[in-house]
């Protein structure tokens, strides 16, 4: 082969590689460039960006009179890029304002003395998976100490916002606020709330350099965070805390157990105070007990006593069986037809000869049981239901309990029981039902559904109602306005009338000493009452006090300096004009 054809083919050959290796290359280009570009532009994307949430801020919880019981606060979650730490075992630092390399052992030990985290904690989070790009160092830490670790200007350190709860009244209707644990809303109108209070999430993204560092000026926001709305609650919370402290000092001195009460404007059913003692702190999940977290007042049905008493009285006026005036002698025991049991007093009524308006004011038992058996147990019954007891309140409190109403139908029902609930024993109810009661009574006999909440306010101003059913009848305004005469006895004339009168006003009040059933028997327990609506003449708010368990003082003269002291601040805060008119002067004996 002569050394020209040698060439040429030579020559050829590397003409051949050469394309080969040019063709290679252009396919790899059109499949980089074309077929795989998005695939590979997403891939490239996610290596040098971060995507970010944007938290919106949870919305606030306010009374009344627009005062902050619940709101957000700005927390940041410090976080770190593990892969992005140097094998070297150094890292870059600023300290004192100069840029320095140090150990990064030195770096974790900054960031631990700046949030108080456990160093070792640190490392560990770290070294745990170190390929990730994504752990959390320390959680929740406040703006001072943020800036303080972004100063160090770590370059695989970074952090998210995570707005957080803060409750600046603290125990102040924490019972009613209720409060939020690692995973959400846990109580109280945070939970029931949480569509009205939630924020909707946004994201952002942000480009980083090789190295891990963020650029500056590359945060785009992909979708803007939206924030909850405001909860607007129907307490006025200076009220609820002068409630809450004169529960605290009267239960503490009698030794109960517990205390609520409860201030309902009687034209409106609007939840004025509604207070419970033990009442939690939401700051702070272990200032009281499991027991005390919720809200008893609304959650805690217990047998009421003689504060019941005045349902049958209206039953019997609005039926016209009796009046103010319809004369009764009281044996020292009764034991109604069909029965084996006695109805007993607290004290020898000694074949008194009481009106209809005495029994109620010296709260006989026995006069009680005699007068109701002209009322039918059906009628009995409805009365009841149409008082609301036996179901919630329209408040519809989270984990509200409806009490318990017997049926004339129940085969356990017998007319022991049947007698007793009319002074309210053999009957459960709450505090807050109680409190309807009075309001029913102090409304002319018509119920206003109970209201706690009285909306919500959207970011954007715009306000949406609770829906609240309309009022009802329950018995005739002749029978609700002459309840409440005869209930004003019992402050001018009772055992009581020194404590819870007060120059001016005219009160109509009713005291309860109920028994309480432990392994189905009464036993020397009590849970002790003291209702009242005033001014009698001109009805504006109902209250209901009561006290759990005491150990001195078992009886409704414990709760009587509570209700005395919320009855006389009511009047000045929302500044009740003296009574013009005298009581009616109801005999009490025949």
């Amino acid at each position: 082969m002569t050394h020209s054809r040698l060439t040429a083919r030579r020559l050829a050959v590397t003409l051949f590689a050469v394309l080969a290796v040019v063709g290679i290359f252009v396919v790899k280009l059109v499949d980089i460039q074309v077929v795989r570009a998005a695939e590979l532009t997403a891939a490239a994307e996610a290596r040098r960006s971060s995507e970010v949430t944007v938290w919106g801020a949870r919305g606030e919880i306010v009374d009344a009179n627009g005062t902050v019981l619940a709101d957000s606060v700005d927390r940041f979650d410090i976080t770190a890029s593990p892969k992005n730490v140097s094998d070297t075992g150094t890292t870059e630092i600023t300290l004192d304002g100069e840029r320095v390399r140090v150990p990064t052992t030195e770096a974790i030990a900054e960031v631990a003395e700046i949030t108080g985290a456990a160093s070792a904690d640190l490392y560990a989070a770290l070294t745990a998976d170190p390929g990730s790009d994504f752990t959390y160092l320390v959680k929740g830490v406040t703006l001072e100490t943020f800036t303080a670790v972004f100063d160090l200007n770590i370059g695989w350190v970074y952090s998210e916002l995570r707005p957080s709860r803060t409750y600046p009244r603290g125990a102040i209707a924490g019972n009613l606020v209720g409060f939020l644990g690692t995973d959400g809303p846990l109580a109280g109108t945070e939970y029931q709330w949480d569509e009205c209070l939630a924020p909707t999430e946004g994201t952002s993204r942000y480009e980083r350099s090789a190295d891990g560092v963020r650029l500056p000026g590359s945060l785009v926001v992909e979708q803007e965070a939206v924030d909850g709305g405001t909860v607007h609650l129907t307490i006025d919370s200076d009220l609820q805390w002068f409630a809450q402290q004169q529960l605290a000092q009267q239960g503490t001195a009698v030794g109960a157990d517990w205390g609520t009460a409860m201030v309902v404007r009687v034209d409106t059913g609007e939840i004025v105070v509604a207070a419970d003692w033990p009442s939690i702190d939401p700051n702070d999940l272990d200032s009281v007990g499991a027991e005390d977290s919720g809200a008893r007042i609304f959650t805690a049905p217990f047998e009421p006593g003689s504060i019941m008493k005045p349902v049958a009285f209206a039953a019997l006026l609005d039926r016209g069986l009796i009046t103010p005036n319809t004369p009764l002698t009281i044996p020292n025991s009764y034991t109604p037809p069909g029965s084996t049991e006695n109805i007993t007093d607290s004290f020898s009524a000694g074949n008194a000869r009481w009106t209809a308006t005495g029994v109620l004011m010296n709260s006989s038992n026995i006069g009680t049981v005699m007068l109701s058996e002209k009322l039918t147990p059906e009628q009995k019954y409805d009365y009841f239901r149409a008082f609301g007891f036996g179901e919630p309140t329209a408040a519809g409190f989270l984990g509200e309990d409806g009490g318990t109403v017997k049926e004339p139908s129940e085969t356990t029902y017998d007319t022991a029981t049947l007698a007793t609930q009319m002074f309210g024993q053999g009957i459960t109810a709450t505090s807050a039902q109680m409190a309807s009661l009075y309001q029913t009574l102090g409304n002319g006999g018509v119920q206003l559904p109970l209201t706690l909440v009285a909306g919500c306010e959207a970011p954007d101003g715009t306000w949406t109602d609770v829906a609240v059913p309309t009022g009802e009848r329950v018995v005739s305004e002749y029978a609700a306005e002459t309840t409440l005469q005869m209930m004003e006895t019992v402050a001018s004339q009772g055992s009581l009338r020194n404590v819870i009168s007060i120059p001016g006003y005219r009160i109509a009040a009713k005291t309860g000493t109920g028994e309480v059933a432990e392994n189905g028997q009464y036993g020397s327990e009590r849970i002790v009452s003291l209702a009242t609506v005033f001014p009698a003449e001109n009805p504006q708010y109902a209250l209901v006090v009561t006290l759990g368990k005491p150990d001195t003082m078992k009886f409704s003269g414990a709760a009587a300096p509570v209700a005395n002291a919320i009855m006389e601040q009511v009047i000045k805060t929302f500044r009740i004009t003296p009574s013009t008119e005298p009581a009616p002067n109801l005999p009490l004996t025949w």
